[in-house]
């Protein structure tokens, strides 16, 4: 087993410990499973496709959902998970936070290519006080982060999360050195999503307090996201200090997950409003200096390092929110196109289960 895929397996392991079911809510009712009947693509052929993502070499998938053109055309779930199930996020909880720091921006609070307010960051000299927003949101601030590890207990991931990061996650990431020029190279790291977090949190409250910090962060998720969108089922999960684990762990219906990636789709409309500044989602949507498929916390579907996508099938202009176990929102905004699937997924079962997605998108005018 590759580094990767242990670090995949611990991350699940260490959740089922740490959080419990990596859903609630479960629904006992009967598999549900429906087509309609007026969608631009057949029945027959939507579910042909649909099948797939449901079989055994894919891993388990427990929801999935298309939406056309604002509508739900196709929805299954798999037995013991329904339309009320909360599922895991991982890391689509990345393009939640870029969102949160876009209405910030729009606020006047921060400012994308100004430097990143961090108190640890501040000493004079200090080659870290020059990382900008913009490169905490492309994965290239330069700092020694580790997404995954050789032993695997050495990740920063796993540390953070679940070992000695984990009472104070920010500090955790803030900590860690230089290790390239801020926005010299591409580096995901789930830590610089809550080192995020973090900036956010100290733009709402001066205090301490990880009760205010976590209030406050609320109020503003639930004021500016959660009611104008829609997203009624959003539950983010906070660590010791307060500060919104913002890299990974959060959960919603897989509705709620459809209706934030028709909330991208809609280029930051929902319900009739401009909520977040289309600029920004230009911003999100576009390939990163140091890696073209990736832009602000989103996945683009362009070549690029690290790609979890399908680059060469579908539109270039199709991206994604991407969970390290195969959980995804997918837009093709050209197609007029949402898809989420969740479940859990191997890396080898992702090889097979992105085909199988990419299958569902060229089933639509403009694939």
């Amino acid at each position: 087993m590759n580094s990767k895929s242990r670090l995949r397996t611990s991350l699940a392991i260490a959740a089922a410990l740490f959080l419990g079911s990596a859903s609630s809510g479960i629904s006992q009712a009967p598999l549900r499973y429906t087509v309609a009947p007026d969608a631009a693509v057949s029945g027959d052929a939507l579910r042909a496709a649909i099948d797939p993502v449901f079989a055994s070499d894919v891993g388990e998938t427990r929801a999935l959902l298309i939406l056309h053109n604002g509508r739900i055309v196709a929805e299954r779930y798999a037995p013991g998970y329904g339309p009320d199930s909360k599922l895991l996020s991982w890391s689509m909880a990345k393009t939640v936070t870029a969102v949160l720091a876009g209405l910030m921006v729009s606020d006047g609070r921060l400012a994308l290519d100004g430097p990143a307010p961090v108190p640890a960051w501040s000493e004079p000299g200090d080659p870290r006080g020059a990382i900008t927003l913009r490169q905490l949101l492309t994965m290239s601030s330069g700092l020694d982060h580790v997404e995954d590890g050789d032993p695997i207990a050495s990740a920063d991931t796993i540390r953070m999360l679940f070992t000695d990061g984990a009472q104070d996650m920010a500090a955790y990431g803030e900590a860690k050195p230089i290790a390239d020029r801020p926005g010299s190279a591409f580096n995901y790291s789930s830590v610089t999503s809550v080192i995020l977090s973090d900036v956010l949190t100290r733009m709402l409250t001066d205090s301490p307090d990880p009760e205010t910090r976590r209030a406050a962060m609320m109020r503003f998720i639930d004021g500016r996201l959660k009611e104008p969108v829609g997203l009624s089922s959003l539950t983010p999960e906070f660590d010791a200090r307060g500060t919104m684990i913002g890299g990974s762990i959060m959960h919603m219906t897989a509705r709620d997950y459809a209706r934030f990636g028709e909330f991208l789709r809609e280029r930051g409309r929902a319900n009739g409003r401009q909520i977040l500044s289309e600029r920004w989602i230009d911003f999100m949507t576009t390939p990163s200096a140091r890696n073209g498929g990736y832009g602000g916390h989103v996945w683009l579907n362009r070549e690029g390092a690290d790609n979890v996508l399908f680059p060469g099938q579908g539109p270039a202009s199709l991206f994604g929110c991407v969970g390290h176990n195969g959980q995804y929102i997918l837009v093709s905004p050209r197609q007029g196109l949402t898809i989420v699937r969740l479940g859990v997924s191997t890396s080898e079962e992702r090889m097979a289960l992105r085909p199988a997605l990419a299958r569902i998108v060229h089933l639509f005018p403009g694939g």
